[in-house]
């Protein structure tokens, strides 16, 4: 792997046409409630078929020379519910609703009971990464701040308290992802953008929670939603330097779409920076030169041992072979950086 300036990617990776019906997929908010009709695989034979699909994603991250990849998230339906509606205390029968960072109603888990992990829901998926590629893994959960506001609470007291329950359950996830072989876990956060005087009140805490005794390398994905759903994209930040006192080690954050004022790194000392260096609203793919004058740009305010390329976002709804041509682009373009360097 890369020394300095590595290449990852946030997470997601377009699923096949075949597996997944995704004109179903941009037609829709990003399920937080189960939508098995988005699947095109009866369920006898759709777990090996989402296993075939995610050797596929693995090997294009492959060929394209990043450095830590994921398993492109194939056997979800969206980031967050996978694991959010495998806990108990949810009743996904009655679906809540809940106000979208769009501003629109989406169904969403209602909790009726405690939230309680009874199993674990991702470990088969890392085991299975790590068993197809010799590269450096990580793997996404959603983080505790953003499953609670993408659920109806009737049960608990107040925001906080419901976040906290889903911050001990993913705590428990996570060290089970880290035992497993996972390199990197990251919790998806994109909410302590979108609701950031709620995040001000308690989003570190629970994220700290979720955290606590984690044996591996840690980091934290913050967005302002997918490009292809939200279109209406500050160019800054609501919430980002409170993040500098949390224990997550790497920060993950767009930067090429809302073409962020990258001296706003400068209020992240204590942290690695995954920036983001493709621009997933614009299916041009990049040169490498423009993705290397961007990490240029950020090593104006960090080392280059705090700084990882990464996509702004998570890459599903973006066509597959963009999706590979603007990574092969990053991966050229942090190369052009570091022998630069060297």
């Amino acid at each position: 792997m890369a020394e300095i300036i590595p290449t990852t990617v946030v997470g997601s990776y377009p699923q096949p046409e075949w597996l997944i019906d995704r004109e179903n997929l941009l037609s829709r908010l990003p399920p937080r409630v189960r939508v098995r009709e988005l699947w095109r695989i009866p369920d006898p034979l759709l777990e090996q078929a989402q296993d075939d699909a995610t050797i596929v994603a693995i090997r294009d991250m492959e060929r394209a020379g990043i450095d830590i990849i994921s398993d492109g998230e194939i056997r979800r339906e969206s980031y967050s519910n996978r694991f959010a509606t495998a806990l108990e205390g949810l009743d996904l029968d009655h679906p809540g609703t809940a106000i979208d960072r769009t501003g629109h109603p989406n169904p969403v888990p209602r909790v009726v009971g405690p939230i309680r992990r009874t199993r674990p829901v991702e470990v088969r998926d890392l085991e299975f990464l790590r068993r197809n590629t010799d590269r450096r893994i990580k793997i996404t959960v959603p983080g505790p701040f953003t499953v609670g506001q993408q659920a109806q609470n009737d049960y608990y007291p107040d925001d906080r308290t419901l976040a906290l329950a889903l911050a001990a359950a993913i705590n428990e996830e996570i060290k089970d992802l880290f035992a497993a072989g996972a390199d990197v876990v990251q919790i998806d956060e994109p909410y302590l953008q979108a609701r950031p005087q709620k995040a001000r009140a308690y989003g570190v805490e629970v994220i700290n929670r979720a955290l606590v005794g984690a044996q591996g390398t840690t980091a934290l994905h913050m967005c302002f939603g997918y490009a292809a759903i939200v279109h209406d994209r500050p160019g800054q930040y609501a919430f980002l330097s409170e993040l500098n006192e949390c224990v997550v080690q790497q920060i993950s954050i767009e930067a090429a779409q809302p073409n962020l004022d990258l001296s706003v790194l400068k209020t992240l000392p204590g942290k690695t920076i995954m920036l983001g260096a493709l621009n997933l609203g614009d299916l041009r793919v990049e040169t490498p030169e423009e993705i290397a004058a961007h990490l240029r740009e950020a090593l104006r305010y960090i080392e280059p041992e705090r700084l990882i390329a990464a996509p702004d976002c998570g890459m599903k709804y973006l066509p597959r072979e963009v999706a590979f041509a603007k990574l092969q682009a990053m991966a050229q373009g942090a190369a052009i950086v570091r022998d630069e360097l060297s």
